[in-house]
Formats: C-alpha cells, sequence, structure tokens
C-alpha cells in the first residue's frame, strides 16, 4: 500500500435528500448483501490506518479508546481495523448472514441486526458513528435522528467510500464493462457522495472534515472478479445471470493484454472519509 493523503474542511451545503441521485429500489438492494456474503468476506479490500484513525475521531499514531458503532458493517472490514487500532466496536447490518461472516472473522465484536433508522441503542451510547461504503443505503432524515440521539456529548458520524482510480488499459476496460449496470453505485461516483454528506450534514447541523487517501492493493486476478461478485447487483441476478456476468469479467481479465496470465494485478484506489461534527 503507498498511500498519500490530505486533510481540509468543507463549507457546509444543504442538499435535500431527493437530490442524492439514490436508486429508488435500494432499499431492496441494501437487502441483498446476504446472497453475496462470502464473497463480500472474500475480496472487499480494508481501509488505510490513517483514516481509521480520522473516523474514528483521532490522528494515526495517537488513539484514544472509544466506543464506536460500526454501522452496515457488513463483513467486518472496518470494524477489524477499528478492533486492531484498540477501540470498543459494536457492529450493526440490517444483514443476518453479513453479520455471521463479521461473527466468524471477529467472534468477539457484538453485533446487532438493525437498519440505520431505528437503533436498538440507549441515548448517548457511542462516542462515534461510522460507516463505510454504507451512508449511500440510509434515508438522512431518520437516521441524522438517530445518530444524535445515541451520540455522546462532542461525539461525530464518520463515512468512508473506496472508489477505483485507474488509468490503466485494462481498469478502463473494466469499467465500460461494469458501466451499464453502475448508475446507482454511489461508491463509484464522487459527486453522489458528497451529495449524500451534504444531506447528511444539513441534517446534523455539521461541520464537515474530509481526508483523501490514494493506495493501491495488491490482488491476484481472482479478486478483481470477487469484488465484482459482492456487489448489490449481483445478489440481485439469479444463478444464471450471476454466471454470465461474472465469466465476462473472467474473460475480459483472461484474455486483455495487460492482465493475460498475470498472477497479481495492481487496483488503484481513491478512499475519502469524512467526518461530521454535529454543532
Amino acid at each position: 500500500m503507498s498511500p498519500t493523503g490530505g486533510l481540509r474542511s468543507l463549507p457546509l451545503m444543504t442538499s435535500d435528500a431527493a437530490n442524492t441521485r439514490w436508486a429508488a429500489a435500494r432499499s431492496e438492494r441494501g437487502r441483498s448483501f446476504g446472497a453475496v456474503a462470502a464473497d463480500y468476506a472474500a475480496w472487499r479490500p480494508g481501509y488505510p490506518s490513517e483514516l481509521v484513525a480520522f473516523l474514528a475521531g483521532g490522528e494515526h499514531g495517537h488513539t484514544v479508546r472509544r466506543r464506536i458503532l460500526d454501522l452496515g458493517a457488513g463483513t467486518g472490514q472496518l470494524s477489524e481495523s477499528l478492533l486492531a487500532a484498540g477501540h470498543d466496536v459494536v457492529a450493526a447490518d440490517p444483514s443476518a448472514d453479513m453479520l455471521a461472516q463479521l461473527t466468524a472473522r471477529l467472534p468477539g465484536v457484538p453485533t446487532l441486526v438493525a437498519r440505520a433508522e431505528d437503533l436498538p441503542l440507549p441515548d448517548d451510547d457511542v462516542d462515534a458513528v461510522v460507516a463505510a461504503q454504507a451512508a449511500h443505503w440510509f434515508d438522512p432524515v431518520a437516521a441524522a435522528r438517530e445518530f444524535r440521539r445515541v451520540l455522546r456529548p462532542g461525539g461525530a458520524v464518520g463515512f468512508v467510500w473506496h472508489m477505483r482510480k485507474d488509468s490503466a488499459p485494462w481498469a478502463a476496460a473494466l469499467d465500460q464493462l461494469l458501466a451499464a449496470d453502475a448508475r446507482d453505485q454511489q461508491g463509484d461516483r464522487p459527486e453522489g457522495n458528497q451529495a449524500v454528506v451534504d444531506a447528511f450534514a444539513a441534517q446534523l447541523d455539521a461541520e464537515v472534515t474530509i481526508r483523501t487517501v490514494r493506495w493501491v492493493h495488491r490482488v491476484p486476478p481472482e479478486a478483481v472478479v470477487g469484488r465484482v461478485a459482492s456487489s448489490s447487483r449481483i445478489a440481485l441476478l439469479d444463478d444464471a445471470g450471476r454466471d454470465a456476468y461474472l465469466g465476462q469479467v473472467r474473460e475480459l481479465l483472461a484474455t486483455h493484454a495487460d492482465t493475460r496470465g498475470r498472477d497479481e494485478l495492481d487496483v488503484s484506489y481513491l478512499t475519502s472519509a469524512y467526518r461530521l461534527t454535529p454543532r
């Protein structure tokens, strides 16, 4: 991993939830991840350590132990990093299947089958609410109300998204292959993620700070296929459709001049983390 990062403050931008371009079927897609839980656990990348510290409300190398709710925790990629950094973590997700993968990975982390809009936690219970690759599934009005309730005084909300940022010809070919069905994948669209942050900032009356890190994930070709397989678009396909879709990805990697015969591929990411501090 070779990250370079930067920190800047963002002005508060008011945004109506209708302008976030979330898909009308986002609730269905959000619930669908249980069908691809094993692929999600196996192939989704983790998060740079400096961003983990930033989301938790500290700086890399200067950890203050906090109680953190990892919301939309999935199979535990961010929970694992928060736990390793010394924090107390509670993991929540609407999918029991996803949380089963998390428990197998992190047996000591308590889990809750729960949505952002209805959190089974007491008032003033956590120091931070964080969500990785998940905030675009939340209703900002109802979820922000719950965030305010469960946060302790001085607490913060943190969102983070990966975006593949690669100019290599094989990556461009993969983007073209996926583009037709990626129109509502907010984690692939920085303007969509910013709209989500703006909507929550307005609801929370929050100051927003952002940190970004560019880094490279070196993986076997099957990890590229697995990353596609873990998406909600795949989860909604039947077996034949899923096999056909992933077959196209495998064919591209097997035949493209830049990837043919290679055991490892470099996947470049720009990972952006947002910390929202309610006033």
